[in-house]
């Protein structure tokens, strides 16, 4: 019987992989607070960094820097929060699953959305594990929910899809339930929704100019509202994830 080895500074070795026993959170730097995203319990990440020492001023950063092998995002984790909470794993590999077999899922992503949307939630910028999510993070964690893996920001998860129309005008002879909406300028996507049914869609949004929290609404329904109204002059392009997120890098 092979012993589970729990991460300490001791068993701390760059490249090693390991999966997480509890949720964490993720930030954008070693010394920054700004959370990007959220690991649930699960998940499995790379070492990439060293523990951050200062002898100068005898200051130890509790930071690690690691990258989450289910779509290669890079984040900071508190090394405190860690120590004890993640088993060392030898190897991980991505799942294959056919376009045919996302579609099979699309009715269960979207119940665990619009479940989602029953609890009592807000806004939060990086927030991926619930109840409180962003948008990206909502829509990634709804497919991962049914075992299918996109990546992690907007702008990612629409280069990731394929896609069905940049028009908005002729949008509604191509959309399919499970299809994702991408919102934003001309430059980047900056927001992203589900599409559940006739124009109508599912998302995380913000305090300015959203919701604060997830909500439905619509892009073709007359009289719309003024957050959706300001959505649909955000639309950048719809996309349809026909795969699963494979990393290159293992």
């Amino acid at each position: 019987m092979t012993l589970e080895v729990l991460l300490t500074k001791a068993s701390f070795v760059l490249g090693s992989l390991w999966k997480l026993r509890i949720n964490i959170d993720g930030f954008k730097s070693e010394n920054s607070d700004e959370l990007v995203t959220q690991a649930s319990i699960g998940r499995s990440f790379q070492l990439i960094d060293c523990l951050r020492s200062n002898f100068k001023d005898k200051e130890f950063i509790d930071r690690v820097k690691v990258r989450l092998l289910e779509d290669d995002y890079i984040c900071w984790f508190r090394f405190s929060e860690l120590t004890h909470q993640a088993s060392k794993i030898e190897s991980w590999e991505f799942e294959f699953f056919t376009e045919e077999r996302i579609f099979s899922r699309i009715p269960a992503i979207l119940s665990w959305t619009k479940d989602a949307k029953k609890m009592s939630n807000e806004y939060l910028w990086g927030g991926t594990i619930g109840p409180n999510f962003d948008c990206s993070g909502l829509v990634q964690s709804a497919f991962a929910s049914s075992g299918i893996w996109i990546p992690r920001d907007a702008y990612q998860q629409e280069k990731f899809c394929k896609n069905i129309a940049l028009d908005i005008e002729v949008l509604d002879k191509y959309l399919k339930p499970g299809d994702l909406l991408f919102f934003g300028s001309s430059e980047k996507c900056t927001h992203v929704g589900l599409h559940i049914e006739n124009g109508f869609y599912i998302h995380s949004s913000g305090v300015t100019d959203g919701h604060n929290g997830i909500e439905i609404d619509g892009l073709f329904q007359p009289n719309l509202g003024k957050i959706a109204s300001f959505y649909r002059s955000k639309f950048r392009s719809a996309g349809r994830v026909i795969s699963c997120y494979q990393s290159e890098k293992l």
